[in-house]
């Protein structure tokens, strides 16, 4: 396989999905696209600009503030779209489901969802490995869907972003353009590829039981007690100054965390939004029973584990990379802000001329080889494929 990137800062959302198409190349070659954009434009006539040069599959969503690619950080006050487009030894098949209301079950939305793209794939048997983009709601669920059609297969990917947390965000697949609901690209290939999938915290020893949630993902009590008052105590700090959305940028370099059953991988739960009653909204599904543990690492640390997640990647893969697909949560972005180009020069250190594409995401997605698919916030799913 090879993998070819474009971008553009064009004004005209169109005129964008055309030049970062134009740049990449590869019109009668591509397999697949990855396309991501600034909610800021008009997303449909982006994607309308990317198909006019492509006739194959194109898959992705909005990403916060920016994408990163070889050319550096691609941003834009009125608007960027950066694309990689992916040829060889490669099918992919591509749907996406929409949901409508909030009462539509997004288990059974998962399934539609698989079946679909299973058929958009015109192919024999099962994927070797899926790319899932979700609304940052529900992923979970999607997931369950998916799964329950095509059984465990490895997974990367994340959810769609907007650049101000305020539902503006939006995911597609070809031109079906959704704000809630879910995408997936089944891709079949011999290629050789492996995924790091983690939050590269450290772990202290601040940690208690899940007893009380509240609709999947408010974190009510630990250990029988109020819950941002626990945190607050383990933080020294004062609940009161956590309330509503200061819970969000306190917590990026001190967030919580659950561990899978084996301990191999630790889940990010990353506090939202703290509420009047002591409760705390977090961005992944929660299960009572659960241990949840504070986890910590320091804005120096966020950005160095980018280039150690890289070199962990090379070794797995075992094989020469011909292009990288790297998912980067944008509350970790935020946390970096201006630092963002230490964070360009940490991939470039660790892959050289290598093609990649870093979307910023509000959710992360992706498996540890003994493990179930998994979601969590503030992670790294860095995913890599052999040539």
């Amino acid at each position: 396989m090879k993998a070819f990137n474009g971008y553009s800062t064009n004004p005209n959302p169109t005129l964008a999905g055309l030049e970062a198409a134009e740049m990449a190349g590869n019109a009668k070659t591509a397999k697949l696209v990855f396309a991501y954009t600034s909610c800021d434009y008009d997303v449909k006539k982006v994607i309308a600009g990317i198909s006019k040069y492509y006739d194959c599959p194109i898959i992705g969503n909005t990403s916060f503030t920016g994408v990163m690619i070889p050319d550096g950080f691609i941003s834009g006050d009125k608007g960027f779209v950066a694309i990689m487009t992916i040829t060889g030894n490669i099918q992919a098949g591509v749907a996406c489901v929409k949901k409508s209301s909030p009462e539509e079950d997004a288990i059974a939305l998962g399934e539609q969802l698989a079946k679909k793209a299973l058929k958009d794939s015109g192919c024999e048997g099962l994927p070797q490995i899926m790319y899932m983009v979700g609304s940052p709601t529900e992923e979970e669920y999607y997931l369950k869907g998916i799964t329950n059609v095509v059984g465990r297969i490895p997974l990367f990917g994340g959810s769609c972003a907007d650049n101000t947390i305020s539902g503006n965000w939006c995911l597609y697949a070809n031109n079906t353009i959704v704000t809630e609901g879910a995408a997936v690209a089944f891709i079949y290939t011999d290629a050789k590829f492996a995924n790091v999938f983690t939050g590269a915290y450290k772990e202290t020893n601040d940690m208690g039981i899940i007893t009380k949630v509240d609709n999947n993902r408010t974190l009510v009590e630990i250990d029988h007690k109020p819950a941002l008052k626990v945190y607050a105590k383990w933080r020294g700090l004062n609940p009161k100054k956590l309330m509503g959305g200061d819970l969000l940028s306190a917590t990026i370099t001190s967030p919580l965390g659950v561990k899978d059953r084996l301990g191999d991988l630790v889940a990010i739960r990353h506090p939202m939004n703290g509420n009047k009653d002591y409760s705390m909204n977090i961005g992944n599904k929660l299960a009572v029973g659960t241990c949840i543990i504070r986890m910590e690492a320091s804005v120096d640390e966020l950005i160095s584990s980018v280039e150690e997640t890289l070199k962990i990647l090379n070794k797995k893969l075992d094989k020469q990379p011909a292009f990288y697909h790297l998912v980067h949560c944008g509350g970790r972005r935020a946390g970096i802000d201006s630092r963002i180009n230490e964070v360009y020069e940490a991939i470039k250190n660790a892959v050289g001329d290598t093609p990649f594409i870093m979307e910023f995401t509000f959710g992360e997605y992706g498996y540890e080889q003994d493990g179930r698919n998994t979601c969590g916030g503030l992670m790294l799913s860095f995913t890599a494929f052999s040539k």
